[in-house]
């Protein structure tokens, strides 16, 4: 199925589009939500982030393409990333966060671009303790096709024999793939596994079908009709903004267990979820760190 992502704003105000917007949930599972941040390119003092907010349940992966983007945690995790860099949350029974440009780039303005990823925690994991993985871009597995017409960043899983270093607690495979005018690319896959394939920018065609395909739309491959391996073209001619086919290609191992939620949280029960903004009421999942707490 070919769905288009509408444009909406999160946070402070900084436009995003929903990638899973229209899709079943069971067929994204185990994964929830998917944001492109921008791209967007700011004047001085427009950019913007997130404040401090709640999760519980489940893991946040925010991946900066262009930009910068700073993390800070009630767990004591954080730090910078720009450009290929990955931010990897695992809210698990709870914590607070912050996600914001740096001073510097609020000054500045400039150009912003990512992904923000929410991955669920299967029952057994949903109370875990919270984890912070930073995921340098020089720490990702990079890959490229047979004819090099194709550059794959594995960030998480495995793919073809090459693990990203990105750990997970469900099994699931996470790329970034930039794929010049006219190339192919065919991505052995985990049989197990569904697919979901999102377009960053450029166009193309995907899967046997070779459906057409362009910046801000969602490819989901029916369960089990990957033929082992995910297939994706870029157009002979491409945007001059890009110059290639960019595509963001997920996938995992279905939990198959019920979902509640609500805000910032995802439990398996509707009062699970409330016990979840009890506890954030009663301050249960951690504290705003002291250099922050007058922001």
């Amino acid at each position: 199925s070919l769905t288009t992502a509408p444009r909406g704003f999160e946070g402070e105000g900084f436009p995003v589009r929903r990638a899973f917007a229209g899709i079943p949930m069971q067929l994204l599972d185990p994964f929830i939500h998917l944001d492109q941040m921008g791209e967007v390119e700011y004047a001085p003092g427009e950019p913007k982030g997130t404040p401090w907010h709640p999760h519980r349940g489940f893991e946040t992966v925010t991946y900066m393409i262009d930009g910068i983007m700073e993390h800070q945690d009630s767990n004591g995790g954080g730090g910078s990333i720009g450009g290929g860099d990955t931010q990897w949350m695992t809210a698990g029974g709870g914590i607070l966060h912050i996600e914001t440009p740096p001073e510097h780039l609020v000054v500045s303005g400039g150009l912003f671009h990512g992904l923000q990823l929410w991955v669920n925690l299967p029952r057994s994991n949903k109370l875990v303790a919270p984890r912070y993985q930073d995921i340098t871009g020089e720490k990702v597995k990079l890959v490229s096709s047979p004819d090099g017409g194709a550059l794959v960043r594995v960030i998480a899983g495995e793919i073809d024999g090459n693990q990203g270093p990105g750990s997970t607690y469900t099994p699931i495979a996470l790329a970034h793939a930039t794929i010049a005018p006219g190339a192919k690319l065919t991505l052995p896959w985990n049989s197990e596994f569904n697919a979901v394939l999102y377009v960053l920018a450029g166009s193309g065609t995907v899967g046997p079908e070779q459906r057409p395909i362009e910046m801000g739309q969602t490819a989901v491959f029916a369960p089990g009709h990957t033929g082992d391996a995910i297939t994706v073209s870029a157009s002979d001619r491409q945007d001059q903004r890009t110059g290639s086919l960019e595509v963001f290609i997920l996938g995992g191992k279905p939990i198959r267990e019920p979902i509640a939620m609500a805000g910032p949280f995802v439990m398996n029960t509707r009062q699970e979820v409330i016990d979840a903004f009890e506890d954030f009421e009663a301050g249960r999942l951690g504290s705003i760190p002291a250099e922050h707490a007058r922001l």
